[in-house]
């Protein structure tokens, strides 16, 4: 639990979410929060994997230093990554077309099992395999790419987390702005509005001087007119539905009415954005051009096989659906109070991220720390065959790897010595017998304090989460033992206003 300055409340066991809320001062520490920051960017998942394996290269590295040149550490440092993102790529990596159907499913359970949502895991997978499945599309190389921006996130507090629903459609939090407007239109053309259709407002300190009430009154109609003018231009144009960032008042709601047209206020500049892409529109700040000159392209306008206002978890939303330029999909997400649905959208935005990953590699690696010990196993017999000091980093290198299934079984309340002793003696016997390949498999069963095939149990990770990892992690220990000497430049001290004149 974080609380800020203000009081916020921030609960959460993301990696990523707890350094970014931390107020950290140390230049290394920040390396570290920076590196968090970029995995969860890169890869969506593995925040708190990266940040573990950094702080554990650097803690090696640091003693190695004293007993051999940095320069070497950091060569055997490099050489090490080099042969564990090869040996990963090589000896680890499964094609996700030999594995069952299941498999993405499984690749989604996995990056949610330790999150809030862990215990409704087969809910949840469905609703983000099929979210992501539904925005795939290929793009001008002939490559199928799933943009998670595409799938929209809803949090709507109260009932239980087993009644978060997918939707087909790009869902806004909005309703049309008047009851008395259609709730569903067909064939949608819509208009994107970055202006309000309200009365004009005269800008600050500017005001009117009236003599004549006759004046007033002409001023009412012509702003009045103003509206209706513009309102005409778009319906025109095409338009049959409009969203605008700003307000839409009852005076020109009542000619969308009249139109026959929905008109949406207060839409989030971001989902704006989203809908304008899917759909081909473009979003416009203004109908006029440089001489002043009111007018309105027809292909500014989006379209849309249908905008409807529909009751969903016992709330009204506007959903678009059948989008022309892009597929888009909506998770509606119930809880019982707003922290824990922030925490709902952490742990299903890191979960569309690693079902992203994989959809588009199409590569899986067994979980539960399986690919750490393969790794930690080849370095220390790849160590051995060398004779220059460099080995010396190497095998620390390949210890702090094991880091990982040693921390998974402490947090299971397990004995870590023994299950990593076990996946150790396993993985060693993959590497050395041809026969018993399928050991190379085996990582960590942590309901039982067991080891297992993780491939055949479904524990499945990404297989760029892994190799990111493990580059950034070593580039951000290497760039921190670099470092000589820490300069620090303190502010400039003031002179004493007083000092001088006797006081």
């Amino acid at each position: 639990m974080l609380v800020d300055s203000v009081g916020d409340v921030t609960v959460t066991n993301d990696g990523a979410t707890i350094l970014s809320k931390l107020q950290v001062e140390h230049p290394a520490a920040k390396v570290l929060v920076d590196l968090a920051q970029h995995q969860d960017k890169e890869v969506g998942d593995g925040t708190t994997t990266v940040v573990i394996l950094a702080a554990e290269f650097l803690k090696r590295g640091n003693g190695l230093v004293k007993k051999i040149h940095p320069t070497n550490v950091i060569s055997g440092f490099r050489i090490a990554m080099r042969q564990a993102t090869n040996y990963i790529r090589q000896n680890l990596s499964i094609p996700l077309a030999s594995l069952p159907h299941d498999a993405l499913l499984n690749c989604a359970k996995t990056a949610i099992s330790s999150k809030i949502i862990g215990a409704n895991s087969d809910h949840f997978a469905n609703i983000i395999v099929n979210s992501l499945k539904r925005v795939g599309h290929t793009d001008a190389s002939g490559r199928t790419k799933y943009p998670v921006g595409h799938v929209n996130i809803l949090k709507a507090p109260g009932k239980s987390a087993l009644e978060s629903v997918l939707i087909e459609g790009y869902a806004l939090n909005c309703t049309v702005s008047s009851q008395a407007m259609l709730k569903s239109i067909t064939k949608a053309k819509i208009a994107f509005l970055d202006f309000g259709l309200e009365k004009p407002q005269l800008p600050h300190g500017i005001s009117w001087q009236i003599t004549d009430p006759s004046q007033a009154a002409a001023i009412y109609r012509r702003e009045e007119a103003i509206i209706q003018e513009r309102i005409k231009l778009i319906i025109d144009a095409g338009a049959n539905v409009i969203l605008t960032t700003r307000g839409l008042d009852d005076l020109a709601a009542k000619y969308l009415i009249d139109a026959g047209a929905i008109g949406v206020r207060r839409v989030e500049m971001s989902d704006m954005k989203h809908i304008a892409e899917a759909t081909g529109g473009q979003i416009i700040l203004t109908l006029a051009d440089l001489e002043g000159i009111e007018s309105f392209d027809v292909n500014l306008l989006g379209e849309a096989e249908s905008v409807a206002q529909e009751k969903v978890a016992s709330k009204e939303l506007i959903i678009i659906r059948g989008p022309k330029s892009a597929k888009s999909s909506s998770i509606i997400l119930r809880g019982a109070n707003p922290v824990m649905l922030d925490e709902m959208e952490r742990s299903v935005h890191d979960s569309l991220m690693a079902v992203k990953r994989v959809l588009e590699s199409k590569e899986v690696v067994p979980g539960g720390g399986a690919v750490e010990t393969a790794v930690a196993m080849h370095l220390e017999t790849f160590a051995e065959s060398l004779g220059t000091r460099e080995q010396l980093a190497i095998a620390e290198f390949a210890s702090a790897m094991l880091v990982i299934p040693k921390i998974l079984s402490v947090n299971a309340a397990k004995d870590a010595t023994d299950l990593v002793a076990k996946l150790c003696t396993l993985h060693t016997a993959a590497q050395k017998n041809p026969e018993k390949k399928q050991y190379s498999r085996y990582g960590l069963e942590l309901f039982e304090g067991t080891v297992q095939d993780n491939v055949s149990a479904g524990v499945l990770e990404p297989t760029l989460s892994k190799l990111k990892s493990i580059k950034f992690a070593t580039e951000a220990a290497i760039s921190i033992l670099r470092i000589d000497d820490l300069f620090r430049l303190n502010a400039e001290q003031e002179p004493d206003q007083h000092q001088g004149h006797g006081h």
